[in-house]
């Protein structure tokens, strides 16, 4: 094996070691040390496979390291967020870009289930990959129960 560089997002730590995946690939690194790392890191990084097994790895060099927020907002969708929804089939995602950088998904979910959609997206370690990939450093979960509606909102610093 050799040397990965990318967009690393950290899915476990310990005090001796950590599990990082790649954002693009999916690829999973296990630590064999952790340099300090936290859940929801994001790490521009290279790592490479420890010898003489190559079956755990280490980082070599950081280029980037930030913290990725993942908040449980008490705020409705905004009424864009709505407009979006309402034309929508229930199931339907719709993904609109942010002024600046960013996006933000809007959801169209049974009115029942839009609490436990809204769980399953901060439980999702998807939902960090995705920030990740967009370079946002944090992310908001709107809902609206009586609308049928959930939105993610990528955020920029």
């Amino acid at each position: 094996m050799t040397e990965t560089t990318g967009t690393f997002v950290v899915t476990h730590a310990e005090s001796e070691s950590a599990v990082v995946r790649d954002v693009e690939t999916a690829q999973v690194h296990t630590l064999a040390s952790n340099p300090g790392l936290e859940v929801h890191d994001v790490l521009e990084a290279t790592v490479a496979p420890d010898p003489p097994l190559e079956v755990t790895w280490q980082v070599v060099e950081v280029d980037d390291r930030r913290s990725i927020d993942v908040v449980d907002s008490d705020l409705e969708p905004t009424q864009l967020e709505k407009e979006l929804a309402a034309d929508a089939e229930v199931g339907d995602l719709i993904q609109e870009e942010r002024a600046g950088t960013g996006e933000i998904h809007v959801f169209r979910v049974p009115e029942d289930e839009v609490e436990a959609a809204a769980q399953d997206v901060l439980d999702d370690e998807e939902t960090v990959a995705r920030a990740a990939r967009l370079e946002a450093v944090r992310v908001e979960v709107r809902r609206s129960p009586e609308d049928g509606v959930l939105s993610v909102r990528y955020l920029p610093d």
